[in-house]
C-alpha cells in the first residue's frame, strides 16, 4: 500500500503494513505515541496501545486460517450476534475482506481535532445474497483520539432493497490482568438475557460484576457509561455508546476456552469481552434508511467507580 501517509504532522501518521497473511493492515498513530491497527480482514481492530506502548486489546496466541478472524481485538459482528438461521454465528462482516472508503459520506467531525481515523467499507457479495438478500452498505470509521481514546462508528444503510432487520455488536476483547481481579460498574439492577440459561431474563442484583465462573449475559438498555476496573494493573476502560442500546459481557472460563480451537492455555484469564450492541430488539430499514452507532473507549491509568462518570 506505499509509505506511512502523514495526516497533519510527522508525529501523526497513517502507515499500510501487511500481516504474515498478507492481508492488508493500517495502522493509525497519534503525537503522544498512542496507537491502533486495523485489519482489512473483518474490520478488525487488532491492537489498540497507549502512548506508553500498553496493549489495551486482547488478541489470542493461537491464530487461525483465513478468512477467519482472529479470536480477540474488537470483531464487527453484522448482521446478527447469535448462531441461529442459516448464517454463520456471529454475522458474516467480521469474516469478509473489507475495502477502504474513498468517498465516505461525511460524519459528525468526531476527527475534527486532526485525530488519525480510517474509514472502511463492505458490500454485499453474490454469496451473501444468497444467504441474507438485502441490498446493504456498511461502513465503519476507527479514529484514534489525541488523548488515546478509541472510537468506532459503524452506519448501516438500506440502499434499495425490501426492508430488513440486523442484530449488531462490537465484540471488544479487553487486556486485563487476571479476569479474578475484575469488576464491572455501571449495569447494576439492569435486566439481561443470560445464555447459559436459554437466554432467560433476569435482574442484576449485585453491585457490581465481578468473575467466578463461565459469563455470558446481554444486558438490556443499559445506560452509559460502563466501567470495567482491573484492580491488579490499576487500570480502568470507560466504555460509552451511542445507539446502542445493550451490552454484551463474556468470558468462557477454563472449560470452555480449553475446547476453543483458537484461545491458547490460561488465556480467558487475560481477556473480557465487554460491547456495546443491538441484540434485544433488532434494527429494521427501509429502503433508503441508515442506521448510526458509535462505541468510545477510554483507558484510564487508575482504578475509579464509574459513579459520575458521564457520556
Amino acid at each position: 500500500m506505499g509509505n506511512p501517509v502523514v495526516v497533519s504532522d510527522s508525529k501523526m501518521a497513517i502507515e499500510w503494513v501487511k500481516d504474515s497473511k498478507g492481508i492488508d493492515q493500517v495502522v493509525l498513530r497519534n503525537p503522544e505515541g498512542a496507537s491502533a491497527k486495523v485489519s482489512l480482514q473483518g474490520g478488525q481492530v487488532i491492537s489498540w496501545r497507549s502512548a506508553r506502548g500498553d496493549e489495551h486489546l486482547f488478541t489470542s496466541s493461537k491464530v487461525v486460517k483465513a478468512p477467519k478472524e482472529n479470536r480477540g481485538g474488537i470483531a464487527i459482528c453484522f448482521p446478527q450476534f447469535s448462531n441461529c438461521g442459516s448464517l454463520e454465528q456471529q454475522g458474516f462482516a467480521r469474516n469478509k475482506l473489507w475495502i477502504v472508503d474513498e468517498a465516505p459520506p461525511p460524519l459528525p467531525a468526531k476527527s475534527s481535532d486532526g485525530s488519525p481515523f480510517i474509514d472502511l467499507l463492505l458490500k454485499p457479495s453474490e454469496e451473501d445474497l444468497k444467504s441474507w438478500h438485502p441490498s446493504y452498505e456498511l461502513r465503519l470509521r476507527v479514529c484514534l483520539g489525541l488523548n488515546g481514546n478509541l472510537t468506532l462508528t459503524s452506519r448501516v444503510w438500506n440502499i434499495n432493497g425490501k426492508p430488513f432487520s440486523f442484530s449488531f455488536a462490537y465484540h471488544s476483547y479487553l487486556a486485563v490482568s487476571d479476569i479474578s481481579e475484575v469488576r464491572i460498574e455501571g449495569l447494576e439492577t439492569m435486566d439481561y438475557l443470560d445464555s447459559l440459561c436459554n437466554k432467560e431474563r433476569f435482574t442484576e442484583q449485585g453491585n457490581a460484576i465481578t468473575f467466578e465462573a463461565e459469563f455470558d449475559r446481554v444486558y438490556l438498555g443499559s445506560p452509559n457509561p460502563v466501567a470495567v476496573i482491573d484492580h491488579e494493573r490499576r487500570r480502568t476502560y470507560v466504555i460509552r455508546r451511542e445507539g446502542l442500546s445493550d451490552v454484551v459481557v463474556w468470558n468462557p472460563w477454563d472449560k470452555k476456552a480449553k475446547a476453543m480451537p483458537d484461545m491458547g492455555y490460561d488465556e480467558y484469564r487475560r481477556m473480557v469481552c465487554v460491547g456495546g450492541a443491538v441484540v434485544a430488539n433488532p434494527i429494521t430499514l427501509k429502503p433508503g434508511q441508515q442506521w448510526k452507532s458509535c462505541l468510545e473507549i477510554t483507558a484510564a491509568a487508575s482504578s475509579f467507580c464509574s459513579e459520575g462518570l458521564s457520556f
